[in-house]
């Protein structure tokens, strides 16, 4: 049967008990990109996100700031670290209730951090928001207070400060935004 046959469907979380998981299209899930059916976590990807915005599901994140599963997530899991013991807490939570059909080693492409050049876990935050327009303004009255050197480098900021269309000013990194 082909994945369609399963949109709309639902079935078991394979891990958390009574909790059920809705089977959704989504138009980054291909044949060429993986196996057309795939597990979604809301809070940990923009694709994922999307499709349960759409949906309107909820973005729970059972994981924490320093990369440690919640007590949301159970008790199993709770202050395991993902990336390390986390992986195989869930593995053998899996084949614990008999759903792990098949377990391997598989290279895939994961984010790293540029300057610690450690795997990162994406996950949805709280955000504030301000109005773009303001802030690209008072971001161009300050920069022409400043003394830049060389002084030809000013209109070059100010027209790049212009041109931008998104705004993110953030503190989720210790070190800040690059």
């Amino acid at each position: 049967f082909s994945g369609a046959d399963l949109a709309d469907g639902s079935c078991a979380h394979p891990t958390i008990p009574g909790r059920v998981s809705p089977l959704l299209p989504a138009n980054h899930v291909t044949m060429t990109k993986g196996t057309g059916l795939v597990h979604t976590a809301p809070a940990h990807g923009m694709e994922d996100y999307s499709v349960a915005s759409h949906h309107q599901l909820p973005t729970d994140c059972l994981v924490d700031e320093s990369g440690y599963f919640t007590e949301a997530a159970g008790p199993e899991l709770k202050n395991k670290n993902v990336l390390e013991e986390g992986n195989e807490a869930v593995i053998k939570m899996l084949q614990a209730a008999g759903s792990l059909l098949k377990e391997e080693k598989y290279v895939h492409s994961y984010p790293y951090d540029w300057r610690t050049k450690k795997p990162m876990i994406i996950r949805a935050s709280k955000q504030w928001f301000v109005n773009t327009a303001d802030v690209k303004a008072t971001a161009q009255d300050v920069l022409k207070k400043v003394k830049v050197i060389p002084t030809s480098a000013v209109n070059r900021m100010l027209e790049m400060l212009d041109r931008r269309t998104f705004w993110c000013i953030s503190r989720q990194r210790c070190w800040g935004v690059p």
